[in-house]
């Protein structure tokens, strides 16, 4: 399975990696050498294209290392557990991929005024209170633990959305939520480059996993879509997946506190 080494013998977490992103994230990072750890709230992917085989199986299979432990990320006892997990499965922990994250607006669009409490409620306690509790327990992780060679600590890598850096129409929770995980990861890494420690986020276009279909269907056509991205129409998870491999990697090693849009041009505009 391993392509090259720039992951090689790195430990990592994957939040929401049963499909799309999360997937395509962990699948690469065993690729490249990385130790992952799988989680979501069932093995078994969304879409009937993924189904025939988890995660974490598939990396096995392969010749890589993983496992699959069953989080709500939302929580943070269960967050804490995964850390603690990752660590008595594999001795320590380098990567944390912060991908979980949930787009209620997708399939049922509103402007602010109608937009229920509980869909508000649901997207932060999701997309945005799991990467502060992810941060939080990964972070003390990494601080307690010997540096590498190197002296890095560790890599945190948050999956935003270019939804953090220009808005949509009729989805104010999921941009208010990603906005919020753009804001966190410059945060984080302010006050974490003293002890070696990164934190970048990817802001993907619109890319091609489950729940892509809703968006089409709900809020923008599909020729919409393909003409707001100048280079090549929407993406694959691969394109993310690619990019989060160089942020956990010595090829991003002067590099923090960045938040990348990888989006096919869509915010060049």
């Amino acid at each position: 399975m391993i392509q090259s080494q720039r992951l090689q013998d790195k430990v990592a977490i994957v939040t929401g990696a049963s499909s799309g992103l999360g997937r395509a994230i962990a699948i690469r990072y065993a690729q490249e050498g990385a130790k992952v750890v799988c989680a979501d709230l069932t093995p078994t992917a969304r879409s009937q294209e993924e189904a025939e085989i988890t995660t974490h199986d598939l990396i096995t299979r392969d010749g890589g290392d993983s496992i699959f432990i069953e989080t709500d990320v939302g929580d943070a006892a269960q967050m804490e557990s995964l850390i603690k997990a990752a660590v008595a499965q594999y001795g320590r922990l380098d990567i944390l991929v912060n991908n979980a994250g949930i787009s209620i607006e997708a399939r049922l669009p509103a402007v602010l005024h109608l937009t229920d409490e509980a869909t508000w409620d649901t997207t932060m306690r999701v997309n945005v209170k799991s990467v502060f509790l992810g941060c939080k327990y990964a972070l003390a992780q990494m601080l307690a633990q010997e540096p590498h060679s190197s002296g890095d600590r560790g890599w945190i890598i948050n999956i935003s959305s270019i939804m953090g850096i220009i808005a949509g129409p009729e989805n104010p929770s999921y941009c208010a939520s990603k906005g919020a995980v753009s804001q966190l990861t410059r945060q984080i890494a302010l006050d974490y480059a003293p002890h070696k420690i990164h934190s970048n986020a990817i802001c993907p276009g619109y890319t091609q996993p489950a729940i892509f279909k809703e968006t089409t269907t709900n809020l923008t056509p599909w020729d919409d879509l393909n003409r707001r991205h100048p280079l090549k129409g929407p993406g694959m998870p691969d394109d993310i997946a690619r990019m989060a491999v160089v942020f956990a990697s010595e090829d991003a090693s002067w590099v923090t506190g960045v938040c990348l849009p990888v989006d096919g041009g869509y915010t060049a505009r």
